[in-house]
């Protein structure tokens, strides 16, 4: 995909279990050299990624450090009036491995085996809405890099009030959601566009 021109890679998969994972780190690192974003699904099984392993991530074997052009995108639920339906329930969560939530659930969206269409959820439908938003932002700053986008969209989050708990997926526990994700919120297309025009864009140089 990246010799093929892409920019941004949305990646609607995963295991858990990665035999040759040196080789998947190559891949992100031949990704942020070309300067180009991916985008992961959490996955499907309620679980704390931070210490359930979930493949592929952006932490290197090698150098233990973390890819700077990768998003995880936990899933958001569809009655975002209660607390209790902000968050779906199937979602991986990870206040270290899962960088932000964006809407999964009762997505409208195209079906296999033909001309159809129908709800589906997950969050390899929440990932694919961070990645529009980013091809969003690139479309209109093409010279912001891949780390700038990333940025742009974690920055400009939309938080909840520190008093508002969530149901932890899986479970009927209360939790912040900063013990969901990173950014401890959700996806904010308007903001985001509105922080990345304020970034400075620079001619980008790719590495041979």
């Amino acid at each position: 995909a990246v010799d093929n021109g892409a920019k941004i890679i949305n990646m609607s998969f995963g295991k858990s279990f990665s035999p040759e994972k040196k080789w998947v780190d190559e891949a992100v690192q031949y990704a942020a050299a070309h300067d180009v974003l991916l985008v992961h699904a959490a996955g499907n099984d309620s679980k704390n990624v931070d210490s359930a392993a979930n493949y592929p991530n952006p932490f290197f074997l090698s150098q233990k450090i973390r890819a700077p052009n990768y998003i995880t995108v936990g899933a958001g639920g569809y009655r975002y009036t209660t607390t209790s339906g902000i968050v779906a329930d199937f979602s991986n969560y990870g206040s270290n491995a899962v960088d932000i939530f964006a809407p999964g659930v009762k997505m409208y969206s195209t079906l296999p085996g033909g001309d159809e269409y129908g709800f589906l959820q997950g969050t390899s439908m929440a990932a694919p809405v961070v990645s529009g938003v980013a091809a969003l932002i690139r479309s209109y700053f093409p010279k912001l890099s891949a780390e700038q986008v990333k940025f742009a969209i974690e920055k400009s989050i939309q938080p909840l009030p520190d008093s508002v708990l969530v149901n932890l997926p899986g479970s009927a526990e209360k939790v912040p959601m900063n013990e969901l994700c990173r950014t401890a919120g959700f996806l904010n297309a308007d903001a985001a566009i509105e922080l990345a025009a304020t970034l400075k864009q620079e001619p980008l140089i790719y590495e041979k």
